[in-house]
């Protein structure tokens, strides 16, 4: 049977892979959008659930593989970012 330490190499791959070509770009358009002081659409608003979801569910797998910590903190804080951003925009929308 494969090894706990060659199934996570191979998880861990495959997010990257999602992370580099996907996850990242979008959230840089996203980050982008709020910046410009729009406010985030649904589809943005269901696809940062979605990362959070995920990063939950990562948690066991950065926990045995701690080494991947610092680049999952900093994607966490780049959605803390856009989510607080977003807020901000809507709350001066509303004055």
């Amino acid at each position: 049977t494969m090894k706990q330490s060659e199934r996570d190499a191979g998880t861990i791959a495959a997010l990257m892979i999602r992370l580099r070509k996907y996850r990242l770009p979008r959230a840089e358009r996203i980050l982008e959008k709020v910046n410009r002081g729009e406010i985030l659409a649904d589809e943005d608003l269901q696809f940062l659930e979605r990362v959070f979801a995920d990063a939950r569910s990562m948690k066991p797998l950065v926990e045995r593989n701690p080494d991947h910590l610092p680049l999952v903190s900093r994607m966490i804080d780049l959605y803390g970012d856009i989510v607080a951003r977003s807020l901000e925009n809507e709350k001066n929308r509303a004055r």
